[in-house]
């Protein structure tokens, strides 16, 4: 069974997308405006920097749910959510 985890944390998200392969990049999202994403494709979307793609995340108060736990452990099972808000 997989398991997962949400993070904010910059090492443990920049590891977890570059040991597969991935890197920060800059999508559209369905209003036409700007926001960060993670692309594992060989021809990326437009590809920004570290500081970019945490600036995004930080800015919109977003965080990084990913498979923390799998058979296989390359899964690219990993999405930007909303944080969870701390009362």
């Amino acid at each position: 069974m997989a398991r997962f985890g949400t993070t904010a944390d910059y090492n443990r998200i920049r590891h977890w997308i570059e040991e597969r392969g991935g890197h920060p990049a800059r999508i559209k999202d369905a209003r036409d405006s700007e926001t960060v994403g993670v692309d594992f494709s060989s021809k990326p979307m437009e590809e920004i920097s570290w500081d970019e793609f945490f600036q995004g995340l930080d800015g919109s108060r977003l965080a990084f749910l990913h498979r923390t736990k799998a058979q296989d452990d390359a899964a690219r099972l990993g999405r930007i959510v909303r944080r969870r808000k701390h009362h």
